[in-house]
């Protein structure tokens, strides 16, 4: 926003300092300064990009003083300087804001000679601002903002490679801005992306719940808590993928982490929930397939392996094979374990859909009734290790 300029000037020439006839503000005043508060660049930090092309600016073109500067609504600010010494400066005083008035390129020989600057204090005196050569700093709108400009104490004429020197350093300056205020931009659209798909995952979710509670066939049930499963599966890979910001490649062993800190806040009182993992990462479609399987297994061991309040415990380890770049995932508990006369390919577990998830990842799929509980491990080779 724009603020009054009360600052303390140290440098020398700014000693002359009194109150002058400011110039006239730009035709298209609203719609300069809207654009330039969007670049949010006022205020900022000196940083070394921009000070590195001041620095070369005045190097290249001989000159005491080089500076980037925005053109406020009662001030002239400094994104970086060299040869000045101060941040800001009343529009009283500022060269630049006649400038933005006009061309794209201005350079001024002798100051002294030029009816906007001939009375500027800054201009008069031993150490007065005798020359003056700037590039507008624009708007992809073509509104001007400031100017990249190069100062020195006595007069001077720029050859042609310092002109065009000068002009490349200030596209250089906005093609920084306009990156940062797209990436800015991006990442607020992907927060409201963010929060849609969160919110839709979230109300389909609990329409199918209502519609598996409704449902009067036991297949129906099943079927619809499978969906269920797959949405949640999915709604905590979209998580993890705007967490993290990794694309399509997924940390399994976090992602897994997650899962399990979600089930831990929905398991009932006595069941415990236990998770070791390794870091090893995956593509996003194996992780929700991987996700989908954790998903079916905690969901349906909380509904059917500890009868009558009884404690239990749920595990799931993720390991890798260092021999073939297999993963194997195993997930186990400690209830009742299936009835008997169940078959096993169409098991409490719903091996029918266990077995097609499977198939995504060419995974194999063993269930082991040997044990006390249910365990069921299933190893795949993921696509990133190809």
């Amino acid at each position: 926003m724009a603020q009054k300029c009360d600052i303390i000037i140290t440098h020398p020439i700014f000693k002359a300092l009194q109150k002058m006839p400011v110039a006239p503000p730009h035709p298209q005043q609203a719609e300069r300064l809207a654009a330039l508060y969007a670049y949010e660049i006022l205020e900022t930090d000196r940083e070394r990009e921009f000070d590195e092309i001041v620095q070369l600016a005045a190097a290249s073109c001989g000159t005491a003083i080089s500076v980037i500067n925005f053109i406020d609504a009662e001030r002239q600010w400094f994104k970086a300087e060299t040869g000045l010494g101060v941040r800001e400066t009343p529009l009283a005083t500022s060269l630049c804001s006649h400038v933005i008035l006009e061309d794209e390129f201005v350079e001024i020989n002798d100051t002294l000679l030029d009816p906007r600057m001939s009375d500027n204090p800054l201009c008069c005196g031993d150490s007065g601002l005798r020359f003056y050569a700037g590039a507008l700093l624009k708007s992809a709108e073509g509104l001007p903002l400031g100017t990249l400009c190069v100062l020195d104490n006595e007069p001077k004429e720029l050859t042609p490679l310092q002109r065009d020197t000068i002009r490349v350093l200030a596209s250089q300056v906005m093609a920084q801005l306009d990156l940062r205020k797209t990436l800015r931009d991006a990442d607020m659209l992907r927060k409201e992306v963010d929060h849609r798909v969160k919110n839709s995952l979230q109300s389909l979710s609990s329409l199918v719940r209502i519609s598996g509670r409704k449902a009067k066939a036991e297949e129906t049930q099943e079927a619809l808590t499978t969906i269920g499963s797959r949405i949640d599966a999915v709604a905590m890979l979209h998580q993890e993928l705007y967490r993290t910001d990794a694309g399509r490649i997924i940390e399994l062993g976090r992602y897994i982490e997650n899962l399990m800190t979600h089930f831990r806040k929905i398991a009932p009182d006595n069941v415990t929930l236990t998770c070791q993992t390794i870091e090893t990462k995956v593509t996003s479609n194996e992780a929700v397939a991987v996700g989908t399987l954790i998903n079916e297994f905690v969901a349906n061991s909380f509904k059917h392996a500890f009868p009558d309040d009884q404690a239990g415990q749920i595990d799931v380890i993720l390991i890798g094979n260092a021999d073939d770049s297999r993963i194997r995932v195993n997930c186990r508990d400690n209830g009742v374990g299936l009835s008997e006369g169940v078959d096993n390919s169409t098991g409490g577990l719903g091996m029918q859909i266990a077995a097609v998830i499977s198939a995504e990842l060419d995974a194999k799929l063993d269930l082991n009734t040997e044990v006390s509980g249910l365990d069921v491990t299933f190893e795949f080779k993921s696509a990133l290790s190809d």
